[in-house]
């Protein structure tokens, strides 16, 4: 029997609902996706589930036989009204210490409602600084959206101390990685550049849609390893996530950008989630 102190007070066991998310709760034996709904619509689904099944995988879950995207579409519809920023989260079943005892996953779905149809363009620019304080590791577990998230917690703690918006991550490599809550691109020479998969970047959603469809725009794009010093020589700058779309960077570390070609991107990409649906 384990006796516990939840908030001062002192119980037998843990309760119900506490001790079926024991290892998301003691060892962040879990995984995540935030998604974006929009007029009842989840444009990116094949790309969320696709990230979260190699997930999945990689964590050694035994995958229900039901467990297909279809059906977590239905359940994320039902939990969700017309536009939502979603939050789908997995963990392992409770049983044992660093190894489990079960690999069977649960999950739980939250929603907040939104009012927009449509990514909105952000009128204000993006402000951006170095994050000093930590460095994000290089390894199999890198692109995976888990909840081992102390080094983003750091980083956004740092950025709201020195006035920024986000704060860039270096790696263990001290090159960029990727920003405290989105992906990371720039503009070099008429090309935009983005960090590879093997910088240890999360594999965004967005940001692997935006290499499929930015050749098809007209765009030259490529994924490149880069220091920090190459984003202050860029001529733009933006970051991408699910659920804000592309949002441009107007100030890094005091080096000012402009955004025509951001715009421009951004509004394509509001057409073509018009008129995608998974």
């Amino acid at each position: 029997m384990m006796s516990v102190n939840l908030n001062g007070q002192v119980l037998d066991c843990l309760p119900e609902h506490l001790a079926l998310v024991q290892r998301g709760l003691f060892y962040g034996d879990t995984l995540f996706e935030s998604i974006r709904v929009f007029g009842g619509r989840i444009p990116l689904w094949e790309q969320h589930w696709a990230r979260l099944t190699v997930g999945l995988r990689v964590m050694e879950y035994a995958i229900p036989a039901y467990w297909k995207g279809q059906y977590f579409k239905e359940q994320i519809l039902l939990a969700a009204g017309p536009n939502a920023r979603v939050r789908l989260t997995v963990w392992r079943s409770p049983g044992g210490l660093y190894a489990p005892e079960n690999d069977i996953p649960n999950f739980l779905i939250t929603a907040q409602a939104l009012d927009s149809e449509a990514y909105e363009w952000n009128k204000k620019g993006i402000s951006l600084g170095l994050c000093s304080s930590v460095r994000l590791p290089v390894d199999t577990l890198s692109g995976l959206k888990a909840l081992n998230a102390p080094r983003y917690v750091a980083a956004a703690q740092e950025a709201h101390t020195k006035g920024w918006d986000e704060a860039v991550l270096l790696n263990m490599h001290d090159r960029v990685c990727e920003t405290t809550g989105s992906n990371l691109f720039w503009l070099e020479d008429s090309v935009f550049c983005t960090p590879p998969l093997s910088e240890g970047c999360v594999t965004g959603t967005l940001r692997s849609l935006l290499l499929a469809l930015m050749p098809t725009w007209g765009y030259a794009v490529q994924e490149k390893a880069a220091i920090f010093a190459r984003l202050l020589q860029a001529e733009e700058v933006f970051l991408t996530n699910a659920v804000r779309g592309i949002q441009w960077v107007e100030i890094c570390a005091e080096k000012k950008y402009n955004s025509l070609k951001t715009r421009d991107l951004h509004d394509r990409l509001v057409c073509t989630m018009a008129a995608m649906d998974a």
